[in-house]
Formats: structure tokens, C-alpha cells, sequence
């Protein structure tokens, strides 16, 4: 008896330090670097977001995230957000393109491998989501491996160029790019730096609606108090494809979490 409740105390020591050996301070440590994560309550399974953080910034900002918080941890989802690779200078970033000290798309797979350990995952809706620099990943990812995704949101980010992909992974895979109109330091048109591109807007649109289906010109227009909103999907043959342009520059809108939060849900086949 006494010996059964002595391994029963170990289990379930060894059970709290794992559970408690990465959050909000410690980042959880995999080969090729680190991820944080954020575990909603109950059993699950649960839908997972993959976020991509901007340049300079690190994963630990989804534990800041209030939006993030309230639209998607509270509502269920899991909160994934890969560490960018480490550079010389100290600054994390993900470059999103090719020629990377990391493939930042192995990675973050390798990531969301590990966290299965940690929680129970709905391995059916996985989606990808970025801010900026993380904006860009997320176009990327879902460029290269969308069949592995269920949905995606980019904000203030596009498809950089060089872009060696031909994003067969768009298709299928229901798209939300939330920009701002006075955004300078990522413009609708994009902007070269030394010897890449951010990448147009425009471009990484088209890649979306040719890989769905869509026609050139949206289905519907909305023009509302805080976004102004272009969206293709009746004509589209595979998913929906969403621009939602606020009036502010470089920065994540209030309210965008809410947006994409109903923009994913709304896009789930229906059964």
C-alpha cells in the first residue's frame, strides 16, 4: 500500500514539473530552438493557432496578446507561437524566404510535434497567423504546406519575393489578410530591401484566388466603421478568400482577433 501511494506521489510530480517546465517565462526547447504555448482549459481536442511573431519580437507575445487571449485561448484554441531564429545581433525574425538559417516551415511542424505531448490537438484544424515579418511566414506556410493547415490570417505581412514556391498549398485553404491603409513600413505594393522584396499585397491575393478558383473581382464589398472589407467566395470554387483594410498604418487593429476568430469558424466545412 505504501509503496503504490509513493509511486503514485512520483507520477504525479513528475506530471506537474511537465506541465510546468515551459509558459510564460520559460519557452519550451526542441532541436533547432523554441516554441511558447498557451493550453486552453478542458480535455480538447483542441484547434491550434500557429503564431509568427514580427521582426525583433519573440513568441512570448501571445501571452500578451489580451485579443488573443479572449478570441481564441477562451474560446478553445491553443496558442502556438515558434521563437525566430536568433541572429548574430541578438534580434529574432523570421526572413520567410529562401536562404534562411532555419526552415522556418520544418520548424514550426516540429513545434507543433512537440506540443502534442503537452495537449490534446485537433490535428484537423490547425491554423497559421503572423503579424509583419510572422505575417510573411504565414503566407509562406501556407504556400508550402497548406494541405496541413485549415486556415490562415496575415497582418501586415505579404508573400516576400524572391518566391521560388508556386503555392499550391493556397488552394483549398480559406485566407484573411487584415492591412492598414497607412501602413509604410509594409505597403500594399511592397518595398525592396538590399537584395529581396517585401513582396505586393496584390500578388499574394491573386496567388490566393488563382489557387482557389476565384474571379478577379470581389463578390462582396463592406465598408464598415472600422474596416473596409473585400471578399471572394461565392465565386470561388475552393475557399474563401478575405482582404479587411483598416484606416491605421503598421500595427494590429483592435479588433482583428474578433475578425479572424469568426473568419475561421465561418469557414469550417459544414457537416
Amino acid at each position: 500500500m505504501i509503496r503504490s501511494v509513493l509511486a503514485a506521489i512520483v507520477t504525479m510530480a513528475a506530471s506537474s514539473v511537465w506541465a510546468q517546465d515551459c509558459g510564460p517565462d520559460a519557452p519550451c526547447e526542441i532541436d533547432g530552438g523554441d516554441y511558447h504555448l498557451r493550453i486552453p482549459d478542458g480535455p480538447g481536442p483542441h484547434p491550434v493557432l500557429i503564431w509568427f511573431h514580427g521582426h525583433r519580437g519573440n513568441g512570448a507575445s501571445i501571452h500578451r496578446g489580451g485579443g488573443l487571449q479572449r478570441d481564441f485561448l477562451e474560446n478553445g484554441y491553443a496558442l502556438l507561437a515558434p521563437n525566430g531564429y536568433k541572429r548574430s545581433d541578438g534580434a529574432r525574425s523570421y526572413p520567410a524566404r529562401d536562404g534562411a538559417p532555419r526552415d522556418d516551415v520544418d520548424f514550426a511542424f516540429a513545434a507543433l510535434k512537440a506540443a502534442e505531448a503537452r495537449l490534446n490537438i485537433d490535428t484537423d484544424r490547425i491554423y497559421a497567423g503572423g503579424f509583419s515579418a510572422g505575417g510573411s511566414m504565414a503566407w509562406l506556410l501556407a504556400c508550402k504546406a497548406g494541405d496541413r493547415l485549415a486556415g490562415m490570417v496575415s497582418v501586415a505581412g505579404a508573400l516576400r519575393r524572391p518566391n521560388t514556391t508556386d503555392c499550391a498549398g493556397l488552394q483549398g485553404l480559406p485566407i484573411l489578410q487584415v492591412h492598414g491603409f497607412a501602413d509604410g513600413q509594409v505597403p500594399f505594393e511592397g518595398r525592396q530591401i538590399r537584395d529581396w522584396h517585401q513582396g505586393s499585397l496584390w500578388d499574394s491575393l491573386e496567388f490566393a484566388r488563382q489557387a482557389n478558383g476565384c474571379r478577379s473581382n470581389p463578390d462582396t464589398l463592406d465598408i464598415g466603421d472600422e474596416f473596409r472589407t473585400r471578399s471572394w467566395d461565392k465565386s470561388c470554387r475552393g475557399a474563401p478568400v478575405r482582404l479587411d483594410v483598416h484606416n491605421g498604418g503598421h500595427g494590429l487593429p483592435r479588433g482583428w482577433t474578433q475578425r479572424a476568430y469568426e473568419f475561421f469558424e465561418e469557414s469550417r466545412p459544414k457537416t
